[in-house]
Order: C-alpha cells, then structure tokens, then sequence
C-alpha cells in the first residue's frame, strides 16, 4: 500500500513542476531568485523520496531536508509581492 502512495507521490511531483513553471510565466515573474523557494521545496520532496525507495533514510537524508528547509525559508524574501491589497 505504501510502495503505490510513493507512486502517486512522483507522479504528482512530476506534474507539479510544469504547473509551477506556467503559473509563473503567466504572472510574469521572472528570474531565479524568486523559484529558489519552490526548487527548495521540490528538491525536499525528490530527497525523500529517493532516499525511501533506496533505503537511504538516515541522518544524511534528514540533514538535506533540513538544510534546504532553512533555505527555501530565506529565500521566501525573493518571492514578488502579491499587487492585490484589500
């Protein structure tokens, strides 16, 4: 049961990373700095996963996890600022 929850878990990330490009694109938001937040977090997603069907899951997997947490935290300054204001 868990092996097909892992399945369905790449496939949704596979999809996700074309929608995050498009949604982008629609905005008009370009430049790096302002992904790194969201690559962070996919890159999250793609370790743990990697380190699970590998059987990688250790204090190295953990240290990555939280490394890129703490960096996709710092670059949340990056992300444009919404133009809707209430």
């Amino acid at each position: 049961m868990l092996n097909i929850l892992y399945i369905i878990l790449a496939i949704i990330f596979i999809i996700a990373i074309p929608v995050v490009i498009r949604r982008r694109k629609k905005s008009n938001v370009t430049g790096i700095k302002s992904a790194l937040t969201s690559i962070c977090f996919f890159l999250i997603a793609l370790t743990n996963l990697l380190a699970y069907w590998f059987e990688l899951l250790g204090l190295f997997s953990w240290i990555i996890s939280v490394i890129l947490l703490i960096l996709a935290a710092y670059f949340t300054k990056y992300m444009p600022v919404s133009e809707n204001s209430s």
